[in-house]
């Protein structure tokens, strides 16, 4: 195995590592990952759309639709018609969905300072700036890449 494959190994498995353990941690919370999330971009840019958080969450518009539902459902968001555009509708917290976000984002970072405390400031410093190289490219590349591929 060379450096690169060990390198992706690494960060795959750190994905599945602090993947479950938010699973696990927000399961506390009443919440999936994937609510929490939409909660947290919904609270940073309210009156986002739906195609905005679909790119925000990298997944598709039927999941949002979806998540957003069950959101909607639990009385956390609501939907408005965008004032401009008919076809759009804007999505905002409630309330309720604002106090659940300000609690679970509280205890969220307690626990991931828990999770990321055996990591130094140095080391913190270059992983921070290795990873933010990476998720820069991978962004720009992220449908190029497997496209251009030729395949062994």
């Amino acid at each position: 195995m060379n450096d690169k494959e060990l390198l992706y190994n690494l960060i795959k498995e750190t994905f599945l590592l602090l993947d479950d353990g938010d699973r696990r941690f927000f399961n506390r919370f009443d919440i999936t990952v994937s609510r929490y999330y939409a909660l947290y971009h919904i609270g940073e840019e309210p009156g986002i759309s739906f195609s905005q958080l679909s790119d925000c969450m990298v997944c598709d518009k039927s999941n949002v639709t979806r998540i957003i539902k069950g959101l909607e459902s639990a009385g956390h968001v609501v939907r408005q018609p965008h004032e401009t555009d008919g076809r759009t509708l804007r999505l905002y917290l409630t309330d309720s969905g604002t106090a659940v976000l300000n609690q679970v984002s509280l205890a969220h970072k307690q626990y991931n300072e828990t999770r990321l405390e055996c990591i130094d400031e140095i080391e913190q410093g270059n992983l921070i700036q290795g990873l933010t190289r990476l998720n820069e490219y991978m962004k720009q590349g992220l449908y190029t890449l497997v496209e251009n591929m030729t395949t062994p």
